[in-house]
């Protein structure tokens, strides 16, 4: 039972019908209101027909803001092509699991047996299990008879179509007259003047002009073929029979030809509409920022419209300077994108609304305004130069769905961006609260030591001894040179963070740079044997001679923490493959290979003991690899055999530079 009442109360889909009927106006307004009371989807759609090129301009203006008029009140627009009217509705609605139908019916009786059956009796017959809702039309009448006149005046051929007709009629007339004298029947002849009429009906627009071939051609056939001939008398008592179903088997030929044209044109336009919204969009997929994509967008518009179109991106909450794409290069740019065009697109920014040409506001632009938008967010504003040629409904169609496009693509770019900058702004405050831990911990030893060494001087120093003063006031210097040496490590690794390392490069001997990082290791280096050779003799390297003197400082002083007391730390220098080689070795314990893949990352420590038992805050190597880097070198670290670490650094060759 459950089931059955789900499946009774689904969702009502009310799909209203488009037309350019002044009445259409209160029929999607009742839809509306249909909509609302059901609490279901709403959609609009216009039925495209081979004949709404004939249609008037005013009709199609009236259309436009129909459609308008549907969009504002929360319709999905939606356009279907074909020639039969009731039966893309019924399509349509059985594709789109419509449940109620509103229509307009008009006043217009049947004038004949034989006529066509009204659109809504077609409907109800075509779908019997829709609600269908027809509204009075009580204006049909006067505007079918408006339509109808108009549709009589197209009918008329011009004078190319004429051209055109008479060209065939006579080129079939001479291959009859060809056939004749070869003794072929009479049948090849009608098949040949048959022929002719499926050709006016392929290559002329009118209709006409295939109905006025079929009666020349019986005409002709009668006059040039039957006996006697050159009159229009036929001796056979079958000849009428024979003309009769030559003129019908041309009629229903010219008509078949021309309605497979007319299918064949809104196949293409379906076609092109599908293949320009798949390039836009597997094109927006590849767009890696928002120029990029309203790039995109404007081309395909571009090619779509083959109008020149105008694009205000916005930038900080308003609209920035507008980017006009040219159809023809002949155009006056400067009255496309005056002040008085961009105040439109401003107000079609903050009103989220079209305007503009052929809408209700603005009318006296040059250009129709829209909005890229989508779930009330607006990135931009697309002109479109109108030159008195409104848009019909297949290009407002596409141009709707691609400026839809352009708004996802815009909207997944940002919300990228924004993830990104989420998670670079999570990991920075990660590395501050890191940073901050580190250093509440790690320095509380050092001061304490620092402080209780001062008072420990300041309230016994009469009744301390020499030696023992001498080893306080050492301990004392050793914490201070471990705390300014953390600090120029937290100093210029915040310079690395902000992109402020600023390189002072110069050639440099690298034996004096060794020897001047040398001076300023930790005290306890007493307790190494440290060794420095050099196997190049003034060896130079481009360098930054304060910050290799740093980087030299750091890896020793790990060396130096990290080893036992008489362990061999070795520093060589060399010259390979134009660039110069640092290492330095010890014997200690190593490092493990879990480890090695992290030593070089900001914060990390190793698990091995640190002789002095201060712990290290994970900078030191970090701040090397940054500064190696910076000079276009690498560092690397691995095995000394049997036991040990080796870090090697390499720098690019300096040359010394002789002024005269």
């Amino acid at each position: 039972m459950e089931l059955q009442k789900t499946k009774q109360d689904k969702e009502e889909h009310i799909l209203v019908c488009l037309s350019s009927a002044p009445s259409n106006e209160k029929i999607i307004q009742t839809a509306s209101k249909m909509a609302k009371a059901f609490n279901g989807s709403f959609t609009a759609l216009y039925v495209q027909t081979p004949d709404f090129d004939k249609i008037s301009d005013d009709d199609k203006q009236r259309l436009q803001n129909h459609i308008r008029t549907a969009k504002k009140l929360g319709a999905e627009i939606a356009t279907s092509y074909g020639d039969d009217v009731s039966y893309q509705i019924a399509e349509f609605a059985r594709i789109s699991g419509v449940t109620k139908i509103v229509i307009g019916r008009s006043n217009i009786a049947r004038r004949h047996f034989w006529s066509k059956p009204a659109l809504t009796e077609k409907l109800t017959t075509i779908a019997p299990n829709l609600d269908i809702y027809i509204i009075p039309d009580s204006s049909s009448e006067n505007q079918y008879r408006k339509t109808k006149m108009a549709f009589t005046k197209d009918l008329l051929p011009s004078a190319l179509d004429l051209l055109k007709t008479l060209i065939i009629l006579a080129a079939a007339t001479c291959i009859g007259i060809a056939f004749w004298k070869l003794n072929f029947t009479e049948a090849n002849i009608i098949t040949v003047y048959i022929l002719g009429v499926l050709l006016t009906s392929l290559f002329t627009k009118s209709h006409i002009c295939s109905v006025v071939s079929s009666l020349i051609s019986v005409l002709v056939f009668n006059f040039l073929f039957t006996e006697p001939r050159l009159t229009f008398h036929a001796y056979d008592p079958g000849y009428p029979v024979t003309f009769a179903i030559m003129l019908i088997a041309s009629l229903i030929t010219g008509t078949l030809a021309s309605r497979l044209k007319n299918h064949a044109k809104l196949s293409a336009q379906s076609a092109f509409r599908t293949n320009v919204l798949f390039e836009t969009n597997r094109l927006l997929q590849k767009a890696q920022d928002d120029y990029e994509i309203i790039n995109i967008t404007a081309n395909q518009l571009l090619k779509l419209l083959e109008r020149d179109i105008i694009v205000y991106t916005e930038k900080n909450g308003m609209l920035s300077k507008g980017y006009l794409f040219n159809s023809s290069m002949e155009r006056d740019s400067d009255i496309l994108l005056s002040s008085k065009e961009k105040a439109v697109a401003e107000w079609v920014f903050k009103n989220k609304k079209r305007a503009g040409a052929t809408s209700d506001i603005y009318q006296d632009a040059k250009c129709l305004y829209l909005a890229i938008r989508i779930n009330g967010r607006v990135f931009g504003v697309v002109g479109i130069y109108i030159n008195g040629k409104p848009l019909d409904s297949f290009e407002s169609s596409v141009l709707l769905s691609i400026l839809g496009e352009c708004a996802l693509a815009i909207e997944n770019i940002r919300n990228a961006k924004e993830k990104e900058e989420a998670a670079v702004l999570a990991k920075n405050e990660q590395l501050r609260a890191n940073l901050l831990r580190t250093i509440s911990h790690d320095l509380r030893t050092p001061l304490t030591s620092i402080s209780g060494n001062a008072g420990y001087l300041l309230s016994d120093y009469e009744k301390i001894d020499d030696e023992t003063r001498v080893r306080i006031f050492t301990d004392i210097y050793d914490d201070s040179m471990w705390l300014i040496n953390l600090v120029e490590n937290l100093l210029s690794v915040t310079r690395i963070e902000q992109g402020k390392m600023n390189l002072n490069t110069s050639a440099q001997l690298v034996e004096e740079i060794i020897a001047e990082a040398l001076q300023h290791i930790n005290r306890k280096s007493a307790e190494h044997n440290i060794s420095v050779n050099i196997k190049d003799e003034l060896l130079l390297a481009k360098m930054d001679a304060k910050l290799i003197i740093q980087v030299i400082i750091n890896i020793t002083d790990n060396a130096i923490k990290y080893t036992p007391c008489g362990s061999n730390i070795t520093i060589t220098a060399e010259k390979k493959d134009n660039m110069a080689y640092i290492n330095i070795a010890d014997d200690g314990p190593g490092i493990s290979d879990d480890e090695k893949s992290h030593i070089f990352e900001m914060f990390f420590t190793g698990e091995n003991k640190i002789a002095d038992s201060r712990r290290s805050m994970g900078l030191g190597l970090f701040l090397c690899k940054s500064i190696i880097n910076a000079h276009g070198g690498e560092i690397t670290l691995t095995d000394n055999m049997p036991h040990g670490c080796i870090f090697t650094f390499t720098l690019p060759l300096g040359e010394v530079k002789i002024h005269e």
